[in-house]
């Protein structure tokens, strides 16, 4: 009987209209009659139909507990127990549950959640098809399993009393003290008077927190507690129970008749506690009462929009992405966290549900719109004004200007993917090398098992397959290390770490030698006995400091071992140097290949898992804590590091170089739910008071690559678009290209380019190559659908798609001093020199989304005719000492490169290390 209890027998007090003599119940009161047969029980838990049995009360928070939503015969209207059970059943699920009295939901396993700690007392909202029973409740299932077992043959009762609902204890005798009225309380502190009965329940509770229920409850004991506790406010209801709070909200309004309140206090008879669904309200001063909750149509943040009421798709959700917030959800928040982000259409569901996507996304789903009374849940963080319901999302769209725009170019000027070369073995590190050829090198075990481990590719023999890859020699481990390019003399590489035992400790250099056409002859070198690191390294980032010397920082110690949270310097000083870095350690193992840049300070960026600080260069004492890296719409704990692998490079630096240098990390992905980031996040790190400037990617990108092109733009290319890095661990590769153009406005940067055919996937790689296009290599993703990739490709970008002819330049120095005046005699074809750019690109070596190397610098030039004169970047801290590919930039389209080396030797490695196995150039 809808959880209803015997009252007291007075209660019922009004004299009938067709006799005087008989009462005919009272106000919220029933004289009830039966014709001998038994009384019908309440409201009761379903023990389940034929074959199902009921498991209990589960919570429904976050995840959902079962995955799909289901629909019933005619809708959630008519909801009942047989009707999910058997849409379940009928689509092939064994377990099956029921929510906010309309919701049905199937599985065949509980994929999160679990028994609710308060028992049934959460289930409490009744079927919307039969009142009789009870369909799970504000973010709780009534569970059931089929074939678990024989139904208990006992229903549960309901809960007893229903949790905000409650029932004023039973009384069965036939007397009573009957109460001399509303209001008739004494001894209340100064300035508490009477307000009035008011009508409770119709939007929620009129007043915000309730008090435990009493037994020996009065007026002035509620009051008193409410004063206790700092309220202004205070009211008691069906005779038990006491509320406190400031005003009165969801629209509560004064009953009809006083006398409505009609409830004796339950510690005092002869005073009025409220009654059914009634409040008997007191207050210190006047009493302020809120209107109504409806849905917030003004005083939104930015140019949100009211859009209405729409439905959900119980299959799956309308938004993406969704937010959590069990006490502060409001259009405010939830809205501002959507256009911060880059999202113009939002809305909140259920009350605590915040949700951010795209207006496209209703369209898809199939949403109609409601009217705005069906969606009637309070906000969680404000009980004014509604925040959906069930199945129902309160619908806001982003009106003012675009939050981003993205450029579709088509036909040559969106670019091309072109195979380049068929390949000989699957590389997780590329280099481009100052003889103009690329190295290539291979974990063990990885392609076949007569490879070498390590190849260098000569473009200049690309008919002869033979002379074309040059097969090279590693005698340890190289999977997941670390190379950078040296400022020596003759740039040689040095490749760190590697996978397990003496690998981890690896230091592998190689000399370049030979020319495009010319063959080399020279192979890598290593001698663990003889030159190591300090500790063994996994994962590990290395660089050249503005010393000249080479930090190397982070990993683990092989094969998904304990963290090493340190740096070392190469070569290793007299008696070592090693620190201990304790933000490395916190936030293992979500930090790996951390970025590393030098500022025109001279101090160091690190960027690791969301954090990013500053460190001087000689103790590496922590400079500044930067604000946290911002993460994806719905998780602000994303990463960027490995095994959430995103990207970073360092924007363009122009003479005189006194603007702040720029950082930018773009994707990565979350724990847990591995979902890929959609972000590119920037950030002036040696400003005052630095923030994270956050532009909307086209798509979500996980293990991205960047690559630096000589015009001052960048491309965003490889990765997938759900996961973490690693093996089998993302699906959805991300097959298109983003050119990224940082001269034109925040928000408007990015254009859509060509698409390959081509996965590339975990150990994927992007370095430019000295004829300015792409050289994209790799994937390693052994996931049983993707393969490993030996294909070598290139993108074109669309300044070698115009046909026009490349301008040129020759140059005789390319070892330059900082503030050198460096000639070179130029040869254009379409601008002249007084449109001209030039650029130094440094030697990258990539891998995992790292671009060791990386920088980009447009020195000063002056141009007489043809011939003209560069100043070299004027020091170690603009420039730090390193090769840079040298490119003249006509009307946008970039001459070939040669290589150039600015700021010598300065902490001589060339005369290191000194062992007879090893070959050194000198200084």
């Amino acid at each position: 009987m809808g959880g209803s209890a015997m009252a007291t027998s007075t209660d019922c007090d009004m004299a009938c209209t067709g006799n005087s003599t008989e009462a005919c119940g009272g106000p919220n009161r029933l004289t009830l009659f039966q014709n001998g047969g038994s009384v019908p029980s309440g409201p009761v838990q379903d023990p389940g139909p034929p074959g199902w049995s009921l498991l209990g009360c589960y919570t429904d928070t976050g995840t959902r507990t079962l995955p799909v939503g289901m629909s019933t015969p005619g809708g959630s209207g008519s909801l009942t127990v047989a009707l999910c059970t058997t849409a379940c059943k009928n689509s092939g699920y064994t377990f099956a549950g029921l929510e906010y009295a309309g919701e049905c939901y199937c599985g065949n396993a509980i994929a999160n959640g679990g028994p609710a700690p308060d028992g049934f007392t959460g289930c409490n909202m009744l079927c919307n098809g039969n009142s009789s029973e009870y369909c799970g409740g504000p973010n709780r299932l009534d569970m059931y399993q089929l074939g678990a077992g024989a139904a208990s043959s006992t229903a549960t009762s309901a809960p007893t009393p229903p949790p905000g609902n409650p029932v004023p204890p039973v009384t069965t005798t036939s007397t009573s003290t009957v109460a001399t009225g509303t209001g008739s309380a004494s001894g209340l502190p100064a300035g508490w008077s009477y307000q009035g009965c008011y009508v409770d329940g119709t939007n929620g509770r009129i007043i915000a927190n309730q008090e435990p229920d009493s037994q020996t409850n009065t007026i002035e004991a509620c009051v008193s507690t409410c004063v206790g506790l700092g309220y202004s406010v205070s009211g008691v209801e069906y005779g038990v129970q006491c509320f406190c709070g400031n005003d009165i909200v969801n629209g509560g309004v004064l009953a009809p008749e006083d006398t409505d309140c009609n409830d004796p206090c339950a510690g005092n008879s002869k005073e009025i506690c409220g009654g059914g669904n009634r409040i008997s309200v007191y207050s210190h001063g006047p009493l302020q009462a809120q209107q109504a909750p409806g849905p917030q149509k003004t005083g939104l943040p930015g140019s949100w929009t009211y859009s209405g009421c729409i439905t959900e798709n119980t299959n799956q959700r309308v938004f993406k992405y969704q937010i959590i917030n069990t006490n502060n959800n409001t259009a405010t928040n939830c809205l501002t966290q959507c256009s911060n982000f880059g999202f113009g259409a939002g809305g909140m569901e259920y009350g605590e549900e915040c949700y951010c996507g795209d207006s496209r996304d209703v369209l898809a789903a199939g949403s109609t719109v409601q009217p705005d009374a069906s969606c009637n849940v309070p906000c969680s963080g404000n009980s004014s004004y509604f925040c959906g319901g069930g199945n129902l999302i309160s619908y806001y769209t982003w009106t003012g200007a675009n939050l981003q725009t993205w450029n579709y170019p088509t036909g040559n000027a969106a670019g091309q993917y072109e195979l380049l070369v068929g390949g000989v073995c699957i590389p997780l590190l590329t280099t481009s090398s100052v003889n103009g050829k690329y190295t290539f090198v291979e974990k063990f075990g990885t392609g076949e098992p007569n490879s070498t481990g390590a190849y260098e590719l000569d473009l200049a023999e690309i008919n002869n397959f033979t002379a074309l890859w040059r097969p090279m020699h590693v005698k340890t481990d190289v999977f997941c290390s670390a190379s950078i390019t040296m400022p020596d003399r003759v740039g040689r590489q040095i490749n760190l770490g590697g996978w397990s035992g003496e690998s981890t400790f690896g230091v592998r250099l190689y000399w370049p030698d030979g020319s495009p056409g010319e063959p080399s002859v020279n192979d890598w070198q290593e001698n663990y006995e003889e030159v190591s690191l300090q500790t063994g390294r996994w994962y590990p980032s290395a660089m050249v400091m503005s010393n000249g010397s080479i930090l190397v920082m982070g990993g683990e110690n092989g094969s998904n071992g304990p963290p090493v949270p340190s740096l070392e310097i190469l070569p290793k000083p007299v008696g070592g140097y090693m620190l201990y870095c304790d933000y490395l350690d916190r936030t293992d193992p979500n930090n790996l290949y951390p970025f590393l840049a030098v500022l025109p300070s001279g101090n160091i960026f690190v960027g690791y898992y969301n954090e990013a600080r500053i460190l001087e260069p000689v103790n590496f004492n922590t400079v500044s804590q930067l604000p946290n890296i911002p993460g994806s719409v719905n998780d602000f704990l994303a990463g960027r590091n490995y095994p959430l692998e995103g990207t970073a490079v360092l924007m363009p630096m122009y003479a005189p170089y006194t603007a702040p240098i720029t950082i930018m990390i773009c994707g990565g992905s979350t724990t847990g739910a591995a979902t890929a980031v959609d972000n590119c996040v920037s950030t002036q790190p040696e400003v005052a008071n630095p923030v994270w400037t956050l532009e909307r990617m086209p798509s979500q990108r996980v293990m991205p690559c960047i690559t630096a092109l000589p015009d001052g733009t960048y491309l965003i290319l490889n990765g997938a678009t759900h996961g973490v890095a690693g093996f089998g661990l993302a699906t959805g590769p991300n097959l298109n290209a983003i050119l990224y153009n940082p001269a034109a406005p925040v928000n408007q940067r990015m254009s859509v380019m060509a698409n390959t055919t081509v996965a590339r996937l975990y150990h994927s790689e992007a370095i430019l190559m000295t004829d300015g296009r792409v050289m994209v290599s790799g994937s390693d993703p052994q996931d049983d659908v993707n393969p490993e990739e030996y294909r070598v490709e290139v993108f074109i970008p669309p300044y070698r798609m115009t046909g026009l002819t490349p301008p040129s330049y020759t140059i005789t120095n390319e070892n330059w001093s900082y503030g050198q005046s460096i000639q070179i005699q130029v040869t254009l074809h379409q601008g002249t020199t007084s449109t001209m750019k030039i650029s130094l690109m440094g030697a990258v070596s990539s891998t995992h989304g790292n671009s060791m190397g990386q920088r980009t610098l447009f020195p000063a030039f002056t141009c007489a005719g043809n011939t003209c004169t560069i100043t070299a970047p004027p020091n170690n801290k603009i420039c730090p000492p390193g090769w840079f590919q040298l490119f003249i930039v006509d009307n946008g389209n970039p001459s070939n490169a040669q290589y150039v080396r600015i700021g010598g030797d300065p902490a001589s490695l060339g005369n290191w290390p000194n062992f007879p196995d090893f070959n050194i150039p000198g200084v």
